[in-house]
């Protein structure tokens, strides 16, 4: 918890007024792989409390529309649509096709995590379950040649799982933002060029 009080990125989110420090993650990804165009279409995934949703939320502007999805409740924000579920079941995934009404995403990002149990086999597992179901997800979502941008703990799956991305993506990149602590097995996955 003191760790936390004294980082940086959490009194600069408190000044800035974001909900918390990871939207300086998506706001350095952003700068670099510039990502996110006003009017666009987002989906966020486990998007809770909502510090990507409302970084996308400002740059895609009035004529844009982020589309929110997490299992716990997340405040409104302006530009951002919320539907609050489980993106494993099926209820909720009909949700989303539905705000969508045939069309596709611009962009998908994710800066979902598992909650942590300190057991790392099973974190690492958690993680990647969840990759594994939002690249489902963006199969049946994402335009073409549009771009995937989600965080991944480096270790067991995590290289099979950068292959199988390359196969539905033209680029993957990975990133490491400064506001991501520097002990942290984090990284961020840009897969730009879906192949459709």
């Amino acid at each position: 918890m003191a760790r936390h009080l004294k980082d940086p990125f959490v009194k600069k989110a408190q000044v800035d007024g974001y909900r918390s420090r990871s939207a300086y993650k998506l706001v350095e990804l952003n700068n670099k792989d510039r990502l996110i165009k006003p009017g666009m279409r987002i989906m966020d995934l486990g998007s809770a409390p909502g510090g990507w949703s409302q970084v996308a939320g400002k740059l895609v502007g009035a004529k844009g529309r982020v589309l929110a999805t997490d299992i716990l409740p997340m405040a409104s924000l302006a530009n951002v649509d919320f539907i609050q579920g489980d993106f494993t079941e099926q209820a909720t995934v009909d949700q989303l096709l539905g705000w969508l009404g045939g069309g596709k995403f611009d962009l998908i990002i994710s800066d979902i995590a598992p909650n942590i149990t300190g057991i790392d086999s099973a974190d690492q597992a958690g993680s990647m379950y969840f990759l594994e179901l939002a690249l489902d997800t963006v199969k049946q979502t994402l335009k073409p040649g549009a771009t995937f941008v989600a965080k991944m703990f480096q270790g067991s799956g995590s290289d099979e799982y950068l292959k199988e991305l390359r196969k539905s993506f033209e680029k993957v990149l990975i990133r490491k933002p400064e506001a991501s602590r520097k002990e942290s097995r984090e990284v961020y996955i840009v897969a730009k060029g879906f192949k459709g």
